[in-house]
């Protein structure tokens, strides 16, 4: 019994001005309360094992929701690079059906422009060689003209040029038809240095082609030990030629860059002068010459091909 009702009960039994009767009463009537105390007591204790155990098992299933969170935010980003990845592969057989298209269109171009020049460097050999049997016959006929003869020495050193030019002409055509002609992959034995001197003529007058003005001195410094080496020369000549046109592009903008310069540098020019910090701006704008440099060296069984211009550089947000 609750010791409070006990006492209560002990104090009624010891009172002498109650009857047996009204103490029994008040005895069960103590007892009755002190049922209801304990049974008030066994759901409060049941409740409270009800409360915790909910709480534990809603900590539990926190848990697990933030798990389920974290698996659906780690499958969303693998389904995100999923999907890039996919968008990259897609760009990139896009850009290999535009260069494969290029390839057979520059294939095409190319063909049609060989049988002309064939044309050219044959007839001027012919040409050349028929002038060289009219100096002979002159010769033979004692016809010592000067007139003559300085006509036929013009036209000779004309064809000479024609002829020249012509065979550069044929050089570049055929670096087109390498670079547009579809590879395996196949390595074969290839003279490095002359791949790479190939492909940086090709580069320059590609850009000399867009731009009659524009022209760069090129230094190449090519290691003789190299010789020949098994690469596939139409996927180096690829890089090679990307690599240097990146070198010529960079070159241009910054001549662009000092043409400007130059035209605005009368007014900075007198405002330098009226601030008392007078430089030669000038001397600096004519002073830059668009330079590529590339050299090949030999380092154990590796090639290390470089190549330099004096542009801008690259931005450092681009590196």
């Amino acid at each position: 019994m609750n010791p409070n009702l006990q006492s209560i009960l002990n104090i009624v039994q010891q009172t002498g001005g109650l009857s047996e009767s009204a103490k029994k009463d008040i005895a069960n009537s103590v007892k009755e309360v002190d049922k209801s105390l304990t049974i008030t007591e066994f759901k409060l204790d049941r409740t409270e094992k009800v409360k915790r155990t909910t709480a534990i098992l809603l900590e539990e299933t926190i848990e697990e929701l933030e798990l389920k969170r974290k698996a659906i935010e780690e499958t969303n980003l693998a389904l995100t690079k999923s999907l890039q990845e996919l968008r990259a592969a897609q760009a990139q057989l896009v850009q290999s059906e535009k260069m494969a298209s290029l390839g057979e269109l520059t294939a095409g171009i190319a063909h049609e422009i060989q049988n002309p020049l064939n044309f050219v460097n044959n007839f001027s050999d012919v040409s050349r060689e028929l002038i060289e049997e009219a100096e002979g016959s002159r010769q033979k006929a004692g016809e010592n003209s000067p007139e003559v003869a300085e006509l036929l020495t013009d036209i000779k050193q004309n064809l000479e040029k024609i002829n020249h030019h012509g065979k550069r002409a044929d050089t570049i055509v055929k670096g087109m038809l390498q670079h547009s002609r579809s590879t395996t992959g196949q390595k074969e034995s290839t003279d490095i240095n002359a791949l790479t001197e190939e492909y940086l003529k090709l580069a320059f007058h590609g850009y000399r082609g867009k731009d009659n003005s524009f022209n760069a001195e090129i230094k190449t410094i090519l290691d003789p030990q190299i010789g020949s080496i098994n690469i596939a020369p139409q996927e180096i000549g690829r890089v090679l030629l990307n690599v240097f046109n990146n070198a010529f592009y960079a070159v241009k903008e910054k001549q662009k860059q000092k043409e400007q310069e130059k035209e605005g540098g009368g007014e900075k020019e007198k405002q330098k002068t009226e601030t008392g910090l007078r430089r030669d701006v000038m001397h600096d704008v004519q002073g830059y010459q668009p330079q590529v440099s590339v050299s090949t060296k030999k380092k154990g069984n590796k090639i290390e091909i470089t190549v330099r211009d004096n542009g801008n550089g690259i931005p450092e947000k681009v590196i």
